[in-house]
């Protein structure tokens, strides 16, 4: 981290081109060390600061797709369940086949790589009806205001 403050100025910085930019997704979350990488041993983000982002994006902007990732499910194992609570409505299983999963590997102890597209939808079925949630498999178009 730099200097105190330069943390929240950056992240003012990225909220202000958010808003101009009015996107009809945003995707954030926490980082996550890969082995292989130049990041290797860079200290993964804050859980907290990922939830606390995810709710001033949702109030910011009432109808984006606003995902609750992987790697929010990763960095803690009710992740994306408390990223749904903190205005999420977008969650994404895992449909690539289990054998190509490992070319596709963005960071290290990614969960639901050895599940089958079947089981990480009855999971993720789940997962979501434990906090009020039933998932919707129909297209997920940005529904314009």
């Amino acid at each position: 981290m730099g200097a105190p403050g330069q943390t929240f100025e950056c992240l003012a910085e990225d909220l202000i081109f958010l808003h101009d930019l009015q996107p009809e997704m945003i995707g954030i979350g926490p980082f996550l060390p890969h082995h292989e990488t130049p990041f290797a041993h860079e200290e993964k983000g804050s859980y907290d600061l990922t939830i606390y982002l995810l709710s001033v994006l949702r109030v910011m902007f009432p109808n984006v797709l606003l995902p609750a990732t992987t790697a929010l499910g990763t960095i803690k194992a009710t992740g994306r369940e408390q990223g749904m609570l903190a205005g999420c409505n977008v969650v994404m299983p895992n449909l690539s086949p289990v054998a190509n999963r490992k070319q596709y590997e963005l960071y290290d102890n990614k969960i639901c790589t050895g599940d089958e597209a079947a089981e990480c939808r009855g999971c993720m079925e789940n997962r979501m009806a434990s906090v009020g949630y039933h998932l919707v498999v129909d297209r997920g178009d940005f529904k314009h205001a």
